[in-house]
């Protein structure tokens, strides 16, 4: 017999090749973890998806269906006024009322939060922001994204963009840095161009005037003495450095929380804090750069995280 208990939390990370969904208890220990592939360009098959995940979580778990809270992050955010999802590089998200619709799927509430700040809100919980006021975190992959924690919860916003550092403009640009390059957003010099994985190759490849290959490669290569992958490894931590310092000026946080790709490159956290200090108005910066302890787990049981437990 299933047992009636809500000390589940169920979180789902909805991206662009896979949905995982994870459960937490009331400890907040990890107690499932699952994943499918994503339906491509598919909004209704995307609903099924993650309502066959939740579904068969709590048949796993031995609790009733519909108990268990379901917190769903995805890039994007909805919008306070349409309440349907914008800015999802899942463009067949884009436009639609997800929130609404599984809430009408499931029989129960949903909450949809940001990736990014779902991601934030893991890390300010038991990962390497934990016990910070302000948390600031930085998913530093495919894209650009970030998430604010303010004393244990997500800073939203009134239009509910807090945490797009992506899409501003580089801070205190080169001349050879403008007008900056294309981003998707339809504008130019976004921090996303500049600092994604795929903009560290772009950089690479137009100053090596070699093939393309990709940022882990760079990596290694800068670390074998390649002269092409050093300098790019250098242009692109001095910009990182710069886009953060621009937050401290504004925010400043307690701790900078890096994910995605990026963050696994060792020499971000001596060389940009060694550097952000140029452009940081105070005679000392407290502020410190900190790997993720979650990984790529961070953003699922973030998304547990957007109902209290």
């Amino acid at each position: 017999m299933p047992r009636e208990c809500k000390r589940y939390r169920l979180g789902v990370d909805l991206g662009g090749t896979k949905i995982e969904i994870a459960a937490l208890d009331s400890d907040g220990r990890c107690a499932l973890r699952r994943r499918v592939a994503t339906p491509r360009g598919d909004y209704p098959g995307t609903l099924q998806a993650l309502a066959g995940l939740v579904t068969g979580a709590e048949a796993a778990l031995g609790v009733a269906p519909g108990t268990c809270s379901v917190g769903i992050g995805t890039p994007g955010s909805l919008s306070p006024r349409t309440r349907r999802l914008r800015n999802s590089n899942s463009v067949c998200l884009n436009g639609e009322p997800i929130e609404d619709d599984l809430t009408a799927l499931l029989g129960r509430p949903v909450r949809i939060g940001n990736d990014a700040n779902c991601f934030a809100m893991s890390e300010a919980a038991d990962g390497a922001g934990a016990g910070c006021a302000v948390v600031f975190a930085v998913i530093l992959g495919t894209g650009v994204g970030a998430g604010i924690v303010v004393h244990g919860a997500v800073l939203g916003g009134c239009n509910g963009i807090a945490g797009e550092w992506g899409h501003n403009p580089l801070p205190w640009p080169r001349d050879d840095e403008r007008p900056g390059r294309a981003c998707y957003c339809g504008r130019a010099g976004c921090i996303e161009t500049w600092l994604s994985g795929p903009a560290l190759e772009s950089d690479h490849r137009q100053a090596a005037g070699a093939r393309a290959i990709g940022a882990a490669q760079i990596v290694a290569q800068a670390a074998g003495g390649d002269p092409y992958a050093g300098a790019a490894l250098v242009r692109y931590e001095e910009r990182l450095a710069r886009a953060l310092a621009h937050v401290i000026n504004i925010l400043d946080p307690d701790v900078i929380v890096l994910g995605g790709g990026m963050s696994n490159v060792a020499s971000l956290y001596e060389r940009v804090p060694a550097l952000w200090g140029a452009w940081i108005f105070a005679d000392h910066v407290a502020t410190r750069l900190v790997r993720n302890v979650h990984g790529d787990s961070s953003g699922v049981l973030g998304a547990a995280r957007l109902w209290p437990a």
